[in-house]
């Protein structure tokens, strides 16, 4: 390599590894999911408002809740950066891997989060606002700390985990409706088998990093399992409510009734494999039920939206 390319590819190098690690400390990929629900929960509140679902107040709407989304996983990085520099799948993470201060992450996190509540309040509505701030809230107050305590901070994260949707159907309707509670039904349940099925996959990582999910304070698998069955089955009927509730046709019930029973098939299989998480043959079913997940939910809202019946 030439003296003269050097400076050209040093500086680039130096960006792409930047943008890496702003992507990691606002986790990109989880913010990318959380902005495609609260598209879909602006698409339909902006259908029954009889606007167009395409404007500048989508645009608004996913800027804004993309900011606090990113902000609040990075002030999360900021609480748990000694935690994750324990556990193998977190410890390159920019924080404990020293590639960021803590002052850094907290002026990013804290700037992004209040600015993109802030933006959200002043360019749509109070509402949207306050809602997202108090989810940011709950979040970190709440889940954050009670994972290092007690099993039932899974449940207490399901709730600013499934307010995506309704902040898309109040930054379109500036209100709380029907629709916007069963979108955040349908999250609500989906979260159990998903983030059950991370904690069994990485049930190792999590007991190094002192995290009390249920596969770690009850190793046996049992009380998991059941979770994964029993939220799994619950959510077969929630996602036919759009149905009902006008939001969707026929052809939305019978995928939704198809994509429930595929994902309840596939927990079921790991619940009837009764092997303890940290069995190699049990982690390969645990990460199928990750993988039916992570399906599951886009594909369920991506029919919505396109069998959409208000």
């Amino acid at each position: 390599m030439s003296t003269a390319t050097q400076p050209m590819l040093v500086p680039r190098s130096g960006a792409i590894t930047l943008a890496r690690d702003y992507a990691e400390l606002t986790k990109l990929r989880v913010t990318t999911l959380i902005i495609m629900t609260a598209w879909c929960g602006y698409y339909f509140g902006a259908l029954k408002s009889g606007i167009s679902s395409v404007s500048w107040s989508l645009l608004h709407t996913l800027l804004g809740i993309g900011l606090v989304s990113g902000g609040t996983a990075a002030l999360n990085e900021v609480m748990e950066w000694d935690t994750d520099g324990r556990m193998r799948r977190t410890a390159q993470r920019p924080i404990p891997a020293g590639r960021f201060g803590l002052l850094h992450g907290t002026f990013v996190g804290s700037l992004m989060m209040l600015g993109g509540a802030l933006y959200l309040g002043l360019v749509l509505n109070p509402l949207t606002g306050w809602l997202a701030l108090a989810t940011s809230c709950v979040y970190l107050a709440g889940y954050t700390p009670l994972k290092k305590v007690h099993p039932i901070c899974t449940f207490v994260g399901a709730f600013p985990g499934a307010m995506p949707g309704v902040l898309g159907w109040t930054a379109a309707r500036g209100r709380l409706e029907w629709g916007a509670l069963v979108m955040f039904a349908i999250v609500f349940f989906w979260q159990f088998p998903h983030f059950f099925s991370i904690a069994w996959l990485y049930l190792e990582d999590y007991e190094n990093g002192g995290i009390r999910m249920l596969p770690v304070v009850e190793p046996d698998g049992k009380s998991t399992a059941r979770q994964i069955m029993l939220y799994s089955l619950a959510l077969i009927p929630i996602s036919l409510l759009p149905t009902v509730l006008g939001m969707s046709g026929k052809i939305y019930f019978a995928g939704a009734l198809l994509l429930g029973l595929g994902l309840f098939f596939v927990g079921v299989r790991l619940a009837m494999f009764n092997l303890a998480p940290n069995t190699p043959r049990s982690k390969q079913r645990a990460r199928q039920l990750l993988q039916a997940t992570v399906f599951y939910l886009p594909l369920l809202f991506a029919l919505m939206m396109l069998n959409r019946n208000l």
